[in-house]
């Protein structure tokens, strides 16, 4: 019966609800913005990789070399399409 209970899975969503309930706190406590945007950060790129790895079970297939590759490919992407944007628009170089 042990090996029945998915273990891995309701830790996976106890986690995901303490991370919620961490970003929700930065919305109900009086935080400076810098405070408040590095937890969200932090806690949005925490939930993103639990729910990736817990819940889309991206680690547990005979590729898993090449998913993580692509993630990591992809993430390098939209960091560099962010502070691209950042650089140009706001920064003001060209």
């Amino acid at each position: 019966m042990n090996d029945l209970f998915p273990r891995k899975q309701v830790m996976g969503f106890l986690f995901s609800m303490v991370l919620t309930a961490m970003a929700l706190a930065v919305y109900f406590l009086d935080v400076s913005f810098a405070t408040g945007m590095t937890i969200l950060l932090i806690t949005a790129f925490l939930q993103a990789g639990l729910q990736l790895v817990v819940f889309m079970h991206a680690g547990e297939t005979k590729d898993k070399g090449a998913i993580y590759t692509n993630i990591y490919y992809s993430l390098f992407i939209a960091l560099v399409t962010v502070f691209g944007t950042l650089l140009c628009m706001i920064w003001g170089y060209v």
